[in-house]
């Protein structure tokens, strides 16, 4: 994985904690709420997908690995 995509990451987990704190703090009106609440669902999509692509390239190697092994 690159730099950039962990960073991108890491950043969009990171915002995803804020907007999570700021909801939490209840301090923000609906509308403002609503916004930050699709933001957050948006970003854990993003991590979801960047979860599953890095969980397939892990199963990916291993195979690798084992046949490697095997031979």
């Amino acid at each position: 994985m690159s730099k950039k995509k962990e960073n991108s990451f890491e950043s969009s987990l990171q915002r995803l904690q804020e907007i999570s704190d700021i909801l939490d703090r209840g301090e923000v009106g609906l509308e403002e709420a609503i916004k930050l609440y699709e933001e957050g669902i948006s970003l854990a999509n993003s991590c979801y997908g960047t979860l599953k692509d890095a969980e397939l390239k892990v199963t990916e190697l291993k195979k690798q690995l084992e046949n490697g092994i095997k031979e």
